[in-house]
């Protein structure tokens, strides 16, 4: 019993040492959720009124440009956006499952059109851009031809992290290297609840940015105060909207790949701390399961050595 009993206390030792490493793990990452959740949600009305910019100028018919081009899908890229370590629960596992089952259905791989519409084509090649090394180990891992990898993300990703990605992108799409762009990232809700989308970034679709932009947050757009109340077709743009336009729209796929990375960061991050937490609550409970077994150990020594007493003594007498 003696030997159980240093057994148990070793183990209650090492559990409370873990503990302490989790509830730390715990606050770093809260501390890390609050910077990346703030930096999401001011980042959404910039997308807001770059959506409305969208809207006004494409309804000009004349306005022909390569990114709002739609061609029937031959190649596919998908930008994958995961995180480079481990320890935040089911984070990387989502959106790998559901970037995976994705893929395999050829219903998901037509491109929308500006208004919607769906294109579909057979035999579709598809490459992937791995944004942290678990996106990128999963497309090594399932055959998938992995023609970038960015592991070097900051916490909080700004815009010089997304420009490579962005640029690379542009200059693909317009050379007809790819037909369709799509981003794969982890939507961001509240601390408990984050949803793996994956979003359409090229060809530009009005219908697909609507609804990104709706699902980023449509009751935190509506509670702030319009920054410009007049329409933008009141406006006259110089020299011409083909003009703006040809400005407008790579700004605007930066602003979608940000968005996405950012809500991405801020999910990592509470999937991170919620893991933590789980793991630092199951560490307690062990704790006091082991106090138990180790009270019960020590226990039933002292009774056996009572017994062992009193029984010596009856023998002699």
């Amino acid at each position: 019993m003696a030997v159980n009993s240093k057994v148990i206390k070793r183990r209650i030792k090492s559990v409370s040492s873990t503990k302490k490493i989790t509830k730390a793990m715990e606050m770093v990452a809260a501390s890390k959720m609050r910077r990346a959740v703030d930096t999401a949600l001011r980042t959404r009305t910039y997308a807001k009124l770059a959506w409305d910019i969208l809207v006004d100028l494409s309804k000009t018919p004349e306005v022909k440009l390569p990114l709002l081009e739609v061609r029937p899908v031959k190649n596919v890229l998908v930008i994958l956006v995961t995180s480079n370590r481990g320890l935040c629960g089911s984070f990387n596992s989502n959106i790998i499952k559901k970037t995976s089952l994705s893929l395999k259905n050829p219903d998901n791989l037509g491109v929308q059109d500006i208004e919607g519409k769906i294109l579909k084509t057979d035999n579709v090649k598809i490459d992937v851009v791995g944004v942290g090394r678990k996106g990128a180990d999963f497309a090594k891992r399932n055959g998938y031809n992995l023609t970038a990898s960015f592991t070097t993300f900051s916490d909080t990703p700004n815009l010089n992290d997304i420009l490579p990605i962005s640029q690379m992108v542009l200059k693909q799409y317009e050379e007809r290297v790819y037909d369709k762009v799509v981003v794969a990232y982890t939507d961001f809700k509240s601390a408990i609840a984050q949803t793996a989308k994956l979003k359409q970034v090229l060809p530009i679709s009005k219908i697909d940015l609507e609804n990104m932009l709706t699902e980023l947050g449509e009751e935190d757009l509506k509670k702030e105060k319009p920054v410009v109340d007049e329409k933008l077709s009141d406006y006259l743009f110089e020299p011409n909207p083909q003009s703006v336009l040809e400005t407008v729209l790579p700004r605007l796929v930066e602003t979608q790949l940000l968005q996405a990375a950012l809500e991405s960061s801020a999910s990592e991050h509470s999937a991170r701390m919620m893991a933590m937490r789980n793991a630092s609550d199951a560490a307690v409970d062990m704790i006091a399961e082991l106090n138990l077994n180790f009270n019960k150990a020590r226990q039933a020594a002292i009774t056996q050595e009572i017994a062992e007493i009193a029984g010596g003594a009856a023998a002699l007498e």
